[in-house]
């Protein structure tokens, strides 16, 4: 087969749970190349296929200008998932290679997690588990949701999936947003206010803006401090949002009564990184899009976009034009 009829699927666990999507390229001829190692792909680990593959399933490898020119035959690359901050689509759009993404595929998913999380952190679950486990018998004491205002940092397809999910809860909810949807806003019950005013008025702030760089380190010790005394901090989005080591201090001195991220600075995770020494902190691998469905999902619109591009067709949630 010609080496430019190659698709390398950095994304992991693809044999096993997209299979329709991987389907769909056997049947047009593609020859797939898996990541071999359950993490995402390293530049020199990248280098080694990269000349011969024509398109990229990607995951949230890095893919720049350094691996573009090592890549002579990549058409490309279709993002399995939503975030591109690992892509330098302007990059690669100047080299002719077409971007996509999932949009929206993974807000269900996303949104699940983000509930899981603010449900575990209000409740202390795992730090209760582990004190129960120690051998205490701790009365802890928390708040009903009725009685919380949850803040929504964004309000793209997550944060209004995420208030779908709160809605039955009671809480009060606010979110912010540079384009607000109000006509959502208002069929879910949110009130849309500024920045300042979600910082000063939630009990749970849930992060669901893009990396980008006027949003790096968003949260930080200045934001930090406008919240209210014992604040959730809640980041299911990227890690460069939050600024880990204001996080920590937060945590630390209680004015942050608990977080929990699915995201980090840097990824994968350093095991010994701070957070991890708090009992009110709660950190997931950044698996909150990991369900079988969004990999179905996504798999098989990963494959339509590689599909179209070969067949000269503009594909769907084309992030080059």
């Amino acid at each position: 087969m010609s080496a430019a009829k190659k698709i390398l699927v950095t994304a992991t666990n693809y044999s096993k749970i997209c299979q329709r999507g991987k389907a769909m390229l056997e049947e047009k001829g593609f020859e797939i190349l898996e990541n071999p190692h359950g993490r995402p792909m390293t530049f020199e680990e990248l280098r080694e296929v990269s000349g011969e593959i024509y398109g990229v399933v990607a995951g949230v490898d890095t893919w720049n200008e350094d691996i573009f020119a090592l890549s002579p035959n990549l058409k490309v690359i279709a993002r399995f998932g939503v975030g591109v901050d690992n892509i330098d689509v302007q990059k690669a759009k100047d080299r002719g290679i077409t971007v996509t993404n999932c949009a929206g595929a993974n807000s269900n998913s996303v949104s699940e997690h983000a509930m899981a999380l603010i449900l575990s952190s209000v409740r202390m679950i795992p730090r209760l588990m582990n004190s129960t486990r120690e051998g205490c018998w701790e009365r802890a004491v928390y708040h009903e949701f009725t009685e919380l205002t949850i803040g929504l940092l964004g309000f793209g397809a997550i944060a209004r999936n995420l208030a779908e999910k709160l809605k039955p809860f009671g809480s009060r909810m606010i979110a912010y947003d540079l384009y607000p949807n109000t006509t959502e806003a208002d069929r879910l019950g949110v009130s849309m206010v500024s920045e300042e005013d979600l910082f000063r008025q939630s009990d749970v702030i849930s992060v669901h803006i893009p990396s980008l760089p006027s949003t790096y380190h968003k949260i930080n010790k200045i934001t930090i401090a406008s919240m209210k005394n014992g604040v959730y901090i809640i980041n299911t989005a990227r890690g460069p949002i939050v600024d880990e080591n204001a996080l920590y201090e937060g945590l630390k001195s209680g004015k942050i009564a608990g977080a929990a991220i699915d995201v980090y600075e840097q990824e994968p995770v350093d095991p010994k990184n701070p957070l991890f020494t708090l009992p009110n902190f709660i950190g997931t691998p950044h698996t909150a899009a990991e369900s079988y469905e969004n990999y179905d999902r996504c798999g098989c619109i990963t494959a339509q976009a590689i599909i179209d591009v070969a067949e000269g067709k503009e594909p769907q949630n084309i992030l080059t034009k």
